[in-house]
């Protein structure tokens, strides 16, 4: 076992928590298809197209709905920051 195996990055554990907090808050403002596309998107790492079948829009109305959630969020994000 190494010295480094041992030593806990507090600051990183912390900054990571944080961050998921915020991810969460920010989620929480989107409609609900768009909440939807994300999370399908981003946490269960499925493909636009796979979206699009499952909730029976079209590939590039999932595009323009993850665009927009996405800016939405980072909108959110960057003036929680300020």
């Amino acid at each position: 076992m190494y010295v480094m195996d041992q030593v806990c990055d507090k600051k990183n554990r912390e900054e990571a928590w944080v961050e998921e907090i915020s991810l969460k808050e920010a989620m929480k403002r989107l409609p609900g298809r768009e909440k939807m596309i994300i999370d399908m998107r981003f946490f269960h790492g499925k493909t636009q197209m796979e979206v699009a079948q499952e909730i029976h829009i079209s590939q590039a109305q999932v595009s323009r709905l993850e665009k927009n959630a996405l800016r939405s969020m980072k909108k959110y994000l960057s003036d929680r920051k300020k």
